[in-house]
């Protein structure tokens, strides 16, 4: 029976059908669902993984094994796990193993616009990329059967707009193929005689692939007018789809990597002008020149952003809409910390003391958003400590007692030990702060190795920061309650004006978690308001201001009191009755 499916819903669809055994992924948007849905089947193991090269590791164990297997993540996520993507591609597979990434054009929650094509060139992997959901369960599925005759890992590329987008679907029923494991020293030890000899292998295989693509299914020509032939992939094919239908001509490509040459060459010999429609990089557009065929493209299109359909419209000749407009415009909502949010007064006391904050990948990243403008540096995952670090090496005296590093208890287990052991080891005056939310906060609230529940929300192994930090060599290891701005202020000057290495944990779990439990709202005592505004300076969403007055939104208010801190007339008041106090 069909059904209407989330891309990434169909992706999990997809590994289920195709008797996929193990998942192991890192969260990260827009790549989470994938395997948030997968796990709700039982007969497939999922987990989250530290970071993604343990993933990927661990994913590739499992086809090791003789089990088909899977590993997900962001395009940045990509970067962590190349290191075993490019020596995979030498040892090959023995189950098939499929790579899931997803790249984020116009950056909704991304640090950067990096096109993951690259990363499938330069690695020499394969690589095949969705247009809607129904192509993202059937090429799941295919990239399996690649994997498996091709001796290679394949990688899925995904996109914003596929993943989080709806089309239909017709799920089928699932196989399962099993492989014995078998030694083979040659193939799977890559050390340099081994590697030397799989280097040939691999570059035959990108041959295989090349003929492969010419006539494999998921790139297909779709002949309309002759005039103008589009060359284009993923969510492109259905904006140009949607502008010209079938007055033009498409080639539309399921496997961007390796790319066809002569399928290519006959759909350009057909058609007047040929421009190629891809977001981000010139993948597609350089494959193109370098076969000597005139072609447009990035001359036209943007190297930036998302495309649209009145963007392909605009620039090829096509009906742009202007749709509707409303008769109000609405006012702009700039991103801020959750009401209660635990980072908030942990935040507030670092912009007090005037520190300057290096900061990391995670919610707590509005920390850098006014009113709190409390973070001025964010890179990549972990890199805050490793940041610190260098920063405090070379400044020494003057940037030792004001500067700390936030991180938070996800991204510390991601890529943030291996920072701190260098802040240890090679002992620079440090403060590292691990904002310890009890959760992965910023994709929509998956567990991690802090928080002792596995993916399923079974008790899991918890790993103990305090005691960890300590191993690592810290001998100051402080925890404070973000909640109680005193605490944070007297602990962060403490272990600033120390002279030697120290870690704050900032702990107290998301305000959003189902099973925290909440203080009744605070409302404002008008008659003891003066209007001064102090209380605006934490940035609560729950609080604005009315006829002069501060005004709490009780349906946003979590009553964790920070506010009523910086109150010096006592003006906040809880809404608890008596007997609930």
């Amino acid at each position: 029976m069909k059904e209407l499916m989330l891309g990434n819903k169909a992706v999990a669809r997809g590994l289920y059908e195709a008797g996929v055994c193990m998942i192991s992924s890192y969260p990260g948007t827009p790549s989470t669902e994938i395997t948030e849905e997968a796990a709700k089947y039982d007969e497939i193991y999922c987990e989250w993984a530290p970071n993604e090269k343990v993933a990927m590791e661990a994913a590739f164990g499992a086809c090791l094994s003789g089990r088909r297997s899977f590993c997900g993540m962001k395009h940045v996520g990509l970067n962590v796990a190349a290191d075993p993507l490019y020596t995979m591609s030498y040892t090959g597979v023995n189950a098939g193993m499929v790579i899931g990434v997803a790249d984020d054009a116009g950056m909704h929650s991304s640090q950067n616009e990096q096109d993951s094509r690259h990363h499938a060139i330069a690695s020499k992997v394969p690589m095949l990329e969705p247009s809607d959901s129904g192509e993202a369960l059937e090429l799941t599925k295919l990239a399996y059967e690649i994997s498996e005759k091709f001796d290679t890992p394949v990688l899925i590329k995904m996109c914003t707009r596929v993943a989080h987008s709806q089309s239909v679907v017709e799920p089928g029923e699932r196989i399962v193929p099993v492989k014995e494991y078998e030694k083979n020293i040659g193939k799977y030890v890559m050390m340099p005689g081994n590697a030397k000899k799989r280097h040939p292998v691999v570059e035959q295989r990108t041959l295989d692939l090349i003929e492969y693509a010419e006539t494999a299914p998921v790139n297909r020509v779709e002949m309309g007018g002759t005039g103008l032939g589009i060359i284009t992939a993923s969510t492109s094919y259905q904006y140009v789809k949607e502008v010209f239908g079938d007055s033009v001509s498409v080639l539309k490509l399921g496997m961007t990597n390796p790319l066809p040459e002569k399928l290519i060459r006959d759909f350009a010999a057909k058609v007047d002008r040929l421009v190629v429609v891809e977001e981000l990089d010139p993948i597609i557009e350089n494959h193109v020149r370098a076969l000597g065929i005139p072609v447009s493209g990035k001359d036209l299109l943007p190297l930036v952003d998302e495309f649209s359909q009145n963007l392909i419209a605009k620039t090829l000749g096509g009906e742009v809409h202007d749709g509707q407009t409303l008769e109000e415009a609405i006012p702009m909502r700039p991103p801020v910390m959750c009401a209660g949010c635990p980072h908030r007064g942990l935040f507030y006391t670092l912009k007090k003391n005037k520190c300057t904050v290096l900061g990391d990948i995670g919610c707590y990243t509005l920390g850098a958003v006014q009113p709190l403008g409390a973070m001025e540096m964010t890179l990549c995952m972990g890199a805050s400590i490793g940041a610190i670090h260098g920063f405090n090496k070379m400044l020494g005296g003057g940037s030792e007692g004001k500067t700390v590093a936030v991180i938070g208890d996800s991204t510390f287990m991601h890529s943030g030990m291996t920072g701190l052991a260098n802040v240890a080891y090679n002992q620079s005056n440090s403060t590292v702060i691990i904002l310890d939310n009890s959760i992965t906060g910023m994709t929509g609230h998956q567990q991690n190795p802090t928080t002792g529940y596995n993916i399923k929300g079974d008790p899991a192994g918890k790993i103990d920061l305090e005691a960890l930090c300590r191993a690592m060599g810290f001998e100051r290891v402080s925890v404070v309650d973000p909640y109680n701005l005193e605490e944070c202020d007297r602990v962060l000057k403490e272990e600033l004006s120390a002279k030697e290495p120290s870690v704050i944990i900032s702990r107290r779990p998301c305000a959003l978690l189902k099973y925290v439990k909440h203080n009744a709202p605070l409302t404002v005592n008008e008659e003891k308001c003066i209007g001064c505004k102090s209380c605006m300076r934490i940035g609560c969403p729950a609080i604005s201001m009315k006829n002069g007055k501060a005004h709490v939104d009780n349906t946003l208010c979590v009553g964790c009191e920070v506010c009523s801190q910086l109150c010096k007339k006592d003006a906040f008041e809880s809404t608890a009755k008596e007997g609930q106090k």
